[in-house]
């Protein structure tokens, strides 16, 4: 296995070397005789005949591309949900932004092992408590032990009773200023949007906007023409977002909570704040897999796991590992007030797949009993 591994690394640098920004950018053509249609759309359909109001979901295999789309994009109008209509990513902006980070250290514009304090001003690390302990993988792998921004219950008040609030990075941060590390810095791991923020903050100060280095180094590379960051209506120019749904009271009860959902997006940075199709997700997640943005090496630091305190690998630099039914998953998954989706690779079976639906995944709800039984169905059809 290792050496397959270093097979495949070589061709990728290969390609690295001697490919181009033109050649990396993918043709796609759905096959609509795709061999998992069959088995896989009627799982998506019992979705969203289960409480779910739309779904959306691409994969990419050995014979080729699939794409569908179920229920209501909004459900007041019965709207239905199509593969043009794009997704919030949530979360999964996080393997995005630690890509940015990541070309910077191959650029020699920023060392992996450095303190954070050579790449952030002296605004922001006042509020980080023992920041020059912490480097830069620290806050990649989530090994940092700073704090949480969103478990201040003032940012949460904000978020659901004044949705109008202009957040800036820096107010993110302000969240945990004066706050103690929750352990010793990079002696365990502990998920934390937090990092995240504060990686996006690095990129401004090297780059001097981390935004529009992720349109040069990622978006223009792959061909992304549906995918964009910290969002507007000038910047959309006319796309879809469907509308999102929020079971506030946990009794059942979907709440169209659209104008919660995208302000909050809007205003997010680093740790969140893309939304892009089901294919184009697919597209980026093949194209860094592939080696089309980062050389070989680094897509081998990236898949250097840290343990969970189970034992169990968890995160690498930006990238999730997980097992879904048997099955290794490289990835990442996203979850927010009206929305969430996951983007996985499943390396035994060379499936790339995503999936989002436009319901809240970040509160409780009996809604979420069946859907947890259906992601499964999902997974066990795609996996067979």
């Amino acid at each position: 296995m290792k050496k397959n591994k270093i097979i495949i690394r070589v061709l990728l640098l290969a390609s690295f070397l001697f490919g181009s920004a033109q050649n990396s950018v993918e043709k796609v053509q759905i096959n609509p005789n795709h061999p998992k249609a069959k088995t896989v759309l009627p799982v998506l359909q019992s979705l969203t005949d289960n409480g779910v109001p739309g779904a959306g979901l691409a994969i990419f295999d050995k014979d080729g591309w699939w794409a569908a789309s179920t229920g209501y994009s909004k459900l007041e109008s019965k709207g239905r949900m199509t593969d043009d209509h794009l997704h919030y990513l949530q979360s999964v902006a996080k393997t995005y932004m630690a890509v940015c980070v990541l070309k910077l250290y191959e650029e020699g514009k920023l060392k992996l092992d450095d303190p954070i304090t050579l790449y952030l001003e002296p605004q922001i690390l006042s509020m980080v408590n023992r920041a020059d302990e912490i480097t830069v993988k620290m806050l990649l792998n989530h090994t940092s032990g700073i704090p949480e921004y969103n478990f201040d219950p003032e940012y949460a008040s904000i978020l659901l009773q004044y949705p109008e609030t202009v957040l800036t990075p820096i107010n993110y941060i302000e969240y945990i200023k004066g706050k103690a590390l929750t352990f010793e810095p990079g002696s365990q791991y502990a998920y934390r949007n937090t990092n995240y923020v504060l990686l996006s903050l690095i990129v401004d100060h090297i780059t001097g906007n981390h935004g529009m280095y992720m349109e040069e180094v990622i978006f223009k590379p792959l061909g992304l023409k549906h995918t964009y960051y910290q969002i507007s209506e000038k910047k959309l120019k006319g796309e879809q977002l469907p509308d999102s749904y929020w079971d506030r009271y946990s009794d059942g009860s979907l709440e169209n909570v659209s104008y919660i959902q995208r302000q909050n997006v809007t205003y997010m940075v680093g740790d969140d704040g893309i939304v892009t199709t089901t294919v184009e997700a697919v597209q980026f997640l093949r194209g860094l897999l592939e080696g089309k943005l980062l050389q070989p090496s680094t897509l081998d630091l990236m898949e250097n796991w840290v343990k969970g305190p189970d034992g169990i690998p968890r995160y690498g630099l930006g990238l999730g590992y997980t097992k879904i039914a048997g099955h290794t998953a490289i990835g990442h998954s996203g979850g927010g007030i009206g929305a969430g989706c996951e983007l996985r690779y499943f390396p035994e079976k060379d499936l790339y797949m995503f999936v989002g639906i436009n319901i809240g995944t970040v509160t409780e709800s009996p809604l979420h009993i069946s859907l947890a039984q259906k992601r499964e169905e999902l997974f066990q059809a795609l996996l067979d």
